[in-house]
This record gives C-alpha cells, structure tokens and sequence, in this order.
C-alpha cells in the first residue's frame, strides 16, 4: 500500500458523502452549517445500519459540499451547456444532478486534482447509485466541461 492510499480512500469516502449531502441539501433545504454538522458528527466514518462508512477527509467534503452550493448557478450552466439539445437539468432525477454538480464544482475549484481522478472518482460514486449506462452519462459530461474549464 502507497502512502497516499489513506488519502485517497478519505477523498473517495468525502465524495460520496457530498454528493449525499449536496442530495439532501436539495431535497430538504436543510441549512448549510446544520447539514454539515449532522454529517460530521452522524455520518462520516460513522456505522449506519451495519454498514461501516470509511473516515472521509472532512476539510475536503466540506469544501466540496459549501463551494458546489455557492457556485450552483455558475455549475447548472455549465452543465446545461454540456447537455443533449432538448435536454435540461430539471429532466435529470436528484441523485444525478448532485453527483454532476459536485463534480463539475471539483473541476472548477480544485485544480490541485487532476482531471482524470475527478472523472473516474465521480463515475465511482455513480456506479454506487445507477447501472453503468448513467455511470458512462456522468463520464462523458464531466469530461466534456473540464475540457471547457481546464483547457
């Protein structure tokens, strides 16, 4: 095992629960600092009905979570750039539309990750709530803005 293994499980487990998060946000309207707060202290690395959650890099989901909220009007228009002509985001279910912004927020604002580990940790997340034909949606997308936004 590499040293930087913990590190990309933290990343990869921050992910998912963004994405999580970033559902919840929408479906709800929960509050930013009390949804952060009910996954800090409930959810990451926490054993939700015998399902044990790995330790998620927390300064990571919380940046993901907060700056994809900030930036959504910015992300929707890129992803609706991005999209099928007679498509828009309102056609996209709520599961696919987190995944997809958060996504789209990492490519924007973390240049510090290369575009080839947000496509494929994003497809990952996808592949944890759909079968491989949305899995490949979220490829194709997700390539398409980073080749606009880190050109």
């Amino acid at each position: 095992m590499t040293r930087t293994a913990p590190r990309t499980k933290a990343r990869a487990a921050a992910r998912l629960a963004a994405v999580q998060a970033t559902y919840q946000h929408e479906m709800e309207g929960t509050a930013m600092p009390v949804l952060l707060n009910e996954f800090h202290q409930h959810r990451l690395g926490a054993t939700i009905e015998d399902v044990e959650y790995a330790e998620a890099d927390v300064d990571f989901f919380d940046d993901l979570v907060t700056g994809a909220n900030a930036r959504v009007g910015e992300i929707d228009v890129l992803i609706e750039g991005k999209l099928a002509k007679g498509w828009t985001l309102a056609r996209l279910d709520k599961p696919m539309k987190a995944i997809i912004r958060v996504g789209t927020y990492e490519l924007l604002a973390r240049k510090d990750v290369p575009v080839a580990a947000v496509i494929s940790e994003y497809v990952d997340v996808a592949h944890a709530f759909y079968d491989k034909r949305e899995s490949g949606f979220v490829n194709g997308l997700l390539d398409g803005i980073a080749k606009e936004v880190r050109a």
